[in-house]
C-alpha cells in the first residue's frame, strides 16, 4: 500500500512539474515576441525621425547644435536596436554640416 502512494505521488509531482515548467517555457517565449515587436517598432519610429531630419537640415546644408545632439542620440539607439546601414550614410552627412548659430 505505502508502495503505491509513493509511485502515485511520484506520477502526480512528475506531471505538474513538467506542467509547470512547460508554462514557464510557453511564458518566455511570450515574452520574448513581445519584446522583439516593441524593439522593431522603436526602431522603425527611430528610422523615420531620422530621415525626416537628415532630409530637413540636408536641404538647410546646417543643422543647429541642439539638433545634432537629438539625431546622435537617436541614432545611437538606432544602432543598439539592430539598425542596418542604410542610417549609416545618412549619419556621414548629418556630422559633416556646419552647425547653425
Amino acid at each position: 500500500m505505502d508502495e503505491l502512494l509513493i509511485v502515485g505521488t511520484q506520477a502526480v509531482l512528475t506531471a505538474f512539474s513538467t506542467a509547470f515548467f512547460g508554462y514557464i517555457v510557453w511564458l518566455l517565449k511570450e515574452d520574448r515576441k513581445e519584446k522583439s515587436a516593441t524593439t522593431n517598432g522603436v526602431q522603425c519610429l527611430l528610422k523615420v525621425k531620422l530621415i525626416e531630419y537628415h532630409d530637413r537640415y540636408a536641404n538647410l546644408k546646417e543643422i543647429p547644435s541642439y539638433a545634432l545632439e537629438n539625431w546622435n542620440n537617436m541614432y545611437s539607439a538606432y544602432k543598439n536596436l539592430g539598425g542596418n546601414g542604410v542610417i549609416t550614410q545618412m549619419d556621414k552627412e548629418i556630422q559633416a554640416l556646419k552647425i547653425a548659430c
